[in-house]
């Protein structure tokens, strides 16, 4: 019998339900990782296996600050960045190197140690440093130049009654200022977990306060799309939205009131964070979780205050830029809308 096209449309169509997904190539996405726990979201949703249910075959490349994620994104080598927002994401949409805000990554909130202003061990043993006025002179760490830690690091300043000059900042990514903070080259830092919990336990700095004492609910970190991965793949850009938003939002069921949970779920996203971070699950339970939004909602407050600071330094040279420039939370309204609201 010989079959009508039609026909043989017909049972091809019939038969794509019992090969499914994983006959057709996934499709690839190129990820700027940071290689530090904020990347959790990531991690669990490879690790669960939601980026593979939508047919993705997701690599990472880590860099030591999403700033030098800007080029990559840029050009398309990259399709999805990670981390903190800077002067050069927002100078780069100036010069139409569109680049696109998507989704929360971290974020500190109440209840929250994630994120503390870190200061060397003998400067506070000494009396050195014993309130915000003393400060004053102290040279700080952040992880790479132009970056929002600087726009902390500004507030805290401010709090002690100074000015941004009135200390120094250096550029230095996590893992060097740990090594800088042992060799006394540096004073302070605006330091994440898990590295701030590495340092208190060698006995060379201290959590001094946490950010959410001078600046909260600060937007520490956020999910980017490079616009020829939003604009020429649309459906994968939305696929990894819904995929990474399963990941984040398992990671808040292991939370409970800014710490881990003793729980299973919460045991289990310290397994994988210790099998991609090469960490002993010991000190990974030390560690202060960040908060992150289930539902991927981005805190624009932040943002704001974090632009004008760059604006009023020269940091981002067109004074009229708004935060809407690099916003585009479309992809994870439509993630949202297909899972539904979180329930924990």
């Amino acid at each position: 019998m010989t079959l009508t096209p039609r026909a043989l449309i017909r049972a091809a169509a019939l038969a794509l339900p019992l090969f499914g997904a994983s006959a057709f190539a996934a499709d690839k996405v190129n990820v700027g990782a940071v290689g530090n726990s904020g990347d959790v979201g990531f991690y669990m949703a490879e690790a669960k296996g939601y980026f593979a249910a939508e047919n993705l075959d997701v690599n990472f490349t880590v860099f030591d600050s999403a700033a030098k994620m800007i080029a990559p994104l840029g050009t398309g080598d990259l399709d999805v960045g990670s981390g903190a927002a800077s002067a050069g994401l927002y100078n780069a949409a100036t010069r139409k190197i569109e680049i696109r805000a998507v989704a929360d990554r971290g974020r500190t909130a109440p209840g929250y140690m994630y994120q503390t202003l870190m200061l060397r061990k003998d400067l506070v043993d000494s009396g050195r440093v014993k309130d915000y006025p003393d400060l004053k002179g102290l040279k700080f760490a952040v992880a790479a130049p132009g970056v929002t830690a600087l726009s902390v690091m500004n507030e805290a300043l401010k709090r002690g009654g100074h000015t941004f000059a009135d200390a120094e900042a250096i550029s230095l990514g996590f893992p060097a200022q740990v090594a800088a903070f042992q060799g006394k080259a540096i004073d302070a830092s605006m330091m994440v977990e898990p590295f701030a919990t590495k340092l208190v336990n060698d006995g060379t700095a201290v959590r001094w306060k946490s950010t959410e004492d001078f600046y909260p609910n600060d937007q520490i970190s956020m999910i980017f799309y490079g616009e020829k991965f939003a604009k020429e793949k649309p459906d994968v850009a939305k696929r990894f939205m819904k995929a990474y938003v399963r990941g984040a939002r398992d990671y808040n069921d292991a939370l409970e009131n800014g710490q881990w949970a003793k729980s299973a779920k919460a045991e289990e996203v310290i397994a994988i964070l210790s099998k991609k971070l090469g960490m002993k699950p010991e000190l990974l339970r030390e560690i202060f979780p960040h908060a992150c939004d289930p539902d991927g909602r981005l805190d624009l407050a932040s943002m704001r205050k974090d632009l004008a600071f760059f604006q009023a330094q020269g940091l981002v040279t067109n004074k009229d830029q708004k935060i809407e420039t690099i916003l585009d939370m479309s992809f994870v309204e439509a993630a949202v809308k297909e899972l539904g609201p979180y329930k924990k």
